[in-house]
């Protein structure tokens, strides 16, 4: 990833300016007036970082819409890295809407108000003024009165005494939620004297450690692996929601025991915006007042239409106060305020005018011709102007510009005066450019910041893509600071396990789920899995035991059977799924084998135009993605022909690995092929390698239906000719009469979606050339560790920084929403996917949808069209001349339209979950909110397997929930891509969990059997003796037991107390977390970890952990069991000769003895056998080492 650009050193150029020094001395003033600067688009964040910086006081910057706020935002920290800029974020839901105003939209705007606020304090702010940002909507939104947020902002510090009970009350009204964990702003979570809460305005949660009333210790604490670290001495906890939940409120409309939502702001709140919040030296900066104005106006007349809308469903009562403010209330306040108006169309009364805005005009336009474009920087730079060029392809013009001028190299940063006759070329991205005529006047004051001794240029020209290849990002990203997913929690990766589920026993067979409960039995107390099994039988698994047990995944949704306890029928199941693993990891290492062995191209090291291509994505890659990109590229050097699979959900990135991978073959001479499933996305890729190889010599074509024979024809032709670097298509690819010249590549797109003939053609194409694979099905995470080392998988886990969780409604079809939902679109200038199915009614629906919704321009796609009207309308969808696409689900895959942010889907019951879900993977693409909505027929009532599939999709809408949705439906066709419909009977019978581990064994132990007992493996898959091979002393003891197979039973108390962790389904994660602990120092660290995140640890727990740790040793040194026989601690062995029996009843532990399999301790005081019972089975572990003979 690229550093921020940094153009810092310009800003001395402003304050020379005609004008600057006026409106600097009127700032200092703060006197209320308007300044109108008349400046260009592209000039108007780097005046406003340099008149920002200069006001040393809060600053407001008014946008139209929130995405020219973000844009605004980069690019002011371009201009000014160092300012502290906040955004005042717009909510989800529209005016009069009873929705969820979205979770990261609150927090961002309580942050502001926490900001803003203490300025009305008598007591001095430490910290910078912040500038905010926000938009139209935003700023009309009716936020909680200042006052009622300052009296109900609470500080606390370290000796403070508190009434707990009172302060865990008091954040319930602020509208934060007690949660068994705190990962997430707005949570508190307390566990006896120990108190977690992650303030909604801070930038991390806090742990309180309390000692009675008096607050001990703050220590700030890593949401995702729970443990503390710093600490401080205060912590302020401001309210988490813009409506509070006092006593005497009356009842939320959303029922008795629920919060308020901000829905209810108007009727418990006065009226107050974020104009309350700014004190009134504060300056504000409007982008184009015209334009606020004429937004304002705009979304006010849409929320009449939804108050009429809203009353008429009788949502909202006659005397609904008006929950947002108009424009000329708005207006009134702005008036009398400091103002900047950097963009005005006509005069504006009362407004004073000043000549800044007018250096700055518009630059040229060249359209990807660099030639010319060089010749004018040329041109330039001999009338002693300096030349800034900011470009994705910096390296590439700075190359091109030092071959025909002066040598040049791209600079990382611009923090001095550019210099007369100078061209300067660095890497980055402005939304466009402009030419500054610079002109020092002389009669105005001049800051020392511009030294005296610079020759100055008499003009400064700024290129950047947008003038010199015609190119401008749709999208601003988001910085990373705005927005972090919710870490997951050392628990997160173990099952819940729910009242009645199924579970898998790995020695017993399928049980349900019972109970956590307790039993004692010779006066020591236990807690117990209950699991209930055929006929009724039960079976107590001992907590420690938590480690055998997993959740039934079948690989349908039917139910599985219940073992019966004491048959056969178990042990023959888990050996039949032993066999067919077996042969499985077998087939698989053969493979892996013989692709070891294979010559293959090694294709070169990036060049300077794989890096400018990668500098030119408009996104900030994240961590997973960056890994799979490397784990690629290192394949592709490799000398052995690469079959890679890449994993990701929806939208996570993964056609950006797969360019990257394409444009490195084509630098490396090689052609590429790019196999598809579907017409749709044959285009969608075309079009997006296309474009984002345009600047370079590299020809995209595609092959698919939306071709004419004849230029099919010239295609293939082409192709064989090696005139085409990168083809795009369907199946045809792999029909005989495709020819490649050079063929080094080939990204095969949802492989899962060919038939029979094409999968085995693929087959033999793996051992010819690199092949890279691409599914959006989830990889489970057991499978994959299970296949690691056979099976070359990277896995993208984690969404682009810039997505927001997808808002889901389920619900029966309703006219007047489905309206609401387009109009809202349209208000922000988004695009809709309309799917429905059925393509006999589609034209019926089509005429519906026009009387319903007139603004919207509509199109229909569907299957069946002919394919170059399909063509025209999916160009014309893409271009953003069609707001409203109805079609079919031929969307289904890859479709990436980044404008369209809500789906409308008709009959969703009719669909599959993995099919709604890959639709809804169509929005949600960019930084924008985005909307689905799932209709059912209200003249046919779903199916109970249909309601199952929506209220699933419902709930699983956060970030990556493909992962959760897998295990009902996608993880078992993502593990059939893998494994193949061969095993999938065996993943019924032992269910899907158990069947990973098995496999995950016999990997390890053929693997094992490769290298065998004292020989190597051979290239021939034979082995012969090594001299001189160290022999363990133990013969009769596995050398790798799995600590699972290890029995401990030992005689005290072991348990997590429900006083010390009361959630019941947290305890139960914390047990398999600690059972499936496979060393010391793990657990170790885990005790430290309980102990920071729960207090310290009760008897019972202790007691666990030892065992625990007994449990480690024992496998370690290849004990099958400890336990107590007649008081005497007994160790369980496999076998002992006669030779071990002398030497371990000599040398163990005086008084211990010995039989054939046994080992007993002699009776000692609990003190003492404990550490005696250590120090033996480390010795033991020890013994079995290897040693020379």
């Amino acid at each position: 990833m690229d550093s921020p650009l940094n153009l810092s050193g310009l800003r001395a150029l402003f304050h020379s300016l005609p004008g600057f020094a006026e409106v600097q001395t009127a700032l200092k003033a703060a006197t209320p007036r308007r300044w109108a600067l008349n400046a260009p688009r592209a000039a108007r964040p780097p005046l406003a970082a340099a008149l920002a910086e200069e006001a040393a006081r809060p600053v407001l910057i008014l946008t139209a819409r929130p995405e020219r706020a973000l844009l605004w935002q980069e690019e002011l920290l371009a201009w000014a890295p160092t300012l502290r800029l906040l955004t005042f974020n717009e909510p989800n839901a529209m005016f009069y809407e009873p929705a969820a105003w979205g979770q990261p939209n609150v927090r961002a705007r309580i942050e502001c108000l926490a900001t803003l606020a203490p300025y009305f304090k008598l007591s001095a702010v430490n910290e910078a003024p912040p500038i905010i940002l926000t938009s139209a909507r935003a700023l009309m939104t009716r936020t909680l009165p200042r006052a009622e947020f300052m009296a109900h902002t609470d500080t606390l510090k370290v000796g403070q005494s508190v009434r707990l009970e009172s302060l865990l009350k008091g954040w319930v009204t602020l509208g934060y939620k007690a949660e068994t964990i705190v990962t997430q702003p707005g949570q508190f979570s307390r566990r006896g004297g120990i108190v977690d809460i992650f303030p909604m305005a801070a930038a991390g949660p806090v742990r309180l450690e309390l000692f009675g009333d008096d607050i001990e210790t703050i220590r700030r604490f890593d949401p995702a692996t729970q443990r503390s670290g710093e600490k401080v001495e205060v912590v302020t906890v401001t309210p988490a929601r813009e409506v509070l939940w006092l006593t005497g409120d009356r009842q939320s409309t959303t029922g008795d025991e629920a919060q308020p939502v901000e829905f209810e702001l108007p009727l418990r709140h006065a009226p107050a915006s974020l104009l309350d919040y700014a004190p009134y030296h504060s300056l504000v900066i409007v982008d184009d007042w015209q334009e606020l104005a004429d937004t304002v106006a705009e979304l006010e007349e849409h929320a009449t239409e939804q108050r009429a809308l809203q009353l008429e469903a009788e949502l909202i009562d006659k005397d609904f106060p008006r929950p947002y403010f108009t424009w000329r209330e708005l207006e009134t306040q702005l008036v009398a305020r400091q103002a900047l108006i950097l963009g005005a169309r006509g005069e504006l009364e009362d407004t004073a005018t000043t000549p800044l805005g007018t250096a700055f005009h518009p630059g040229p336009r060249f359209g990807g011709q660099v030639k010319p474009a060089l010749e004018q920087i040329e041109r330039n730079v001999s009338e002693g102007e300096a030349v800034i060029v900011i470009s994705r392809q910096a390296q590439r013009l700075a190359e091109l510009w030092s071959a025909r001028a002066v040598p040049t190299t791209v600079q990382e940063s611009l923090t001095e005066l550019p210099q007369a006759g100078q061209a300067l070329f660095l890497n980055g991205h402005l939304t466009e450019g402009w030419r500054l005529d610079w002109t020092i006047d002389d009669g105005r004051q001049t800051t020392s910041e511009v030294p005296s001794t610079v020759q100055h240029p008499s003009s400064v020209h700024l290129f950047t893509d947008a003038e010199i290849f015609g190119v401008s990002r749709a999208q601003p990203r988001r910085r990373e600071q705005l927005r972090r997913a919710a870490p997951l929690t050392p628990e997160a990766i173990y099952a819940l396990f729910s009242l009645g589920d199924y579970i898998v026993h790995e020695d017993f067979g399928v049980g349900r789920f019972r109970e956590l409960g307790k039993r004692s039995i010779d006066g020591l107390e236990r807690e117990y899995l209950v699991l209930e099994f055929a006929e009724g039988d039960e079976l107590y698994v001992p907590v420690y035991q938590a480690d055998r047990l997993t959740k039934y995944v079948g690989a349908s949704d039917h139910p599985p059977t219940l073992t019966r306890l004491g048959s056969a029928e178990w042990t023959t199941a888990k050996t039949k799924a032993q066999q067919a693993t077996a042969e499985m990891a077998r087939e698989l290492l053969e493979l892996y084998a013989k692709r070891e062995l294979v010559s293959g191209r090694g294709f070169g090291p990036d060049t300077t135009w794989q890096t400018e291509l990668e500098g030119a994505f408009p996104f900030v890659e994240t961590d997973d993605q960056m890994r799979a990109i490397q784990e690629v590229k290192a394949d592709m050097e490799r000398p052995r022909p690469m079959d890679r699979l890449i994993c990701g959900d929806v939208g996570f990135g993964k056609t950006e690995v797969a360019l990257r991978a394409a444009f490195k073959a084509v630098m490396d001479g090689a052609q590429v092929a790019i196999l598809v499933p579907t017409t749709i996305l044959a285009q969608q890729h075309f079009h997006t390698f296309h474009a984002r190889m345009a600047p370079y010599p590299v020809k995209v074509e595609m092959l698919s239906r939306f071709r004419t024979p004849a230029q099919s024809r010239a295609i293939l032709q082409q192709l064989a000719d090696g005139q085409v670097d990168i083809i795009v298509g369907t199946h045809k690819l792999l029909s005989k009469e495709v020819q490649f010249k050079n063929l080094g590549l080939l990204i095969v797109d949802e492989e899962q979606r060919f038939g029979v003939t094409h999968k085995e053609r693929l087959k033999r194409l793996r051992t010819e050339v690199d092949v890279l694979t691409l599914t959006a099905t989830p990889i489970p995470r057991t499978l994959y560790m299970a296949l690691t080392g056979i099976r070359d998988i990277s896995t993208i886990n984690t969404p682009p920084e810039e997505r927001l969780p997808i808002i889901t409604h389920v619900g029966a079809y309703n006219e007047k929403l489905v309206r609401q939902a387009i109009l809202r679109e349209l208000d922000r200038g988004g695009q809709i996917f309309f799917v429905h199915n059925r393509v006999q009614s589609i034209g019926l629906l089509r005429e519906k949808l026009e009387r319903l919704a007139p603004e919207a321009r509509l199109g229909v796609g569907h299957g069946q069209m002919d394919e170059h009207e399909l063509e025209k309308v999916m160009d014309e969808y893409s271009e953003g001349k069609i707001d409203l696409l109805l079609c079919t689900s031929i969307i289904e895959s890859g479709l990436d339209i980044p404008n369209a942010n809500t789906l409308i889907v008709d009959r969703a019951d009719t669909f599959g979950l993995a099919q709604l879900y890959q639709l809804r993977g169509r929005v949600g693409r960019s930084a924008v909110q985005a909307y689905a909505y799932f209709f059912t027929d209200k003249a046919h009532r779903p199916t109970q397997e249909a309601r199952e599939r929506l209220e699933t999709l419902a709930e699983q809408t956060e970030l990556g929930a493909g992962y959760s949705i897998a295990m009902r439906d996608l993880e078992m066709r993502g593990a059939g891509d893998i494994i193949g419909p061969k095993q999938s009977g065996q993943i019924t019978a032992v269910g899907f969990h158990l069947y990973t581990r098995l496999l995950g064994q016999a990997v390890r132990r053929i693997k094992k059997e490769q290298i065998t007992d004292g020989g190597r493996q051979t290239a021939d898959g034979g082995s012969q003796p090594i001299e001189g091979s160290p022999t363990p002393l133990l013969t009769g003891t596995s050398t790798h037991a799995e600590t699972n197979t290890v029995t401990v039973d030992l005689p005290f108390s072991i348990a997590i107390p429900a006083d010390y962790v009361e959630d019941k389904a947290l305890r139960l994660q914390l047990y398999q977390r600690l059972a499936n602990l496979k060393d010391e120092a793990s657990l170790e660290a885990l005790r430290l970890e309980l102990g920071d995140r729960f207090g310290p640890a009760p008897r019972a727990l202790n007691n666990l952990l030892y065992q625990l740790r007994v449990k480690i040793l024992a496998a370690r040194a290849g004990v099958l069991a400890v336990s107590v026989e007649n008081g005497q601690i007994t160790l369980t062995l496999p076998s002992l000769d006669e030779v071990e029996q002398a030497y371990f009843a000599f040398s163990l532990v005086e008084g211990a003895r010995t039989s054939k399999n046994k080992i007993w301790l002699p009776k000692l005081p609990e003190a003492e056998w404990r550490e005696t019972l250590v120090a033996v089975l480390k010795k033991l572990a020890e013994e079995k080492q290897p040693i020379l003979v």
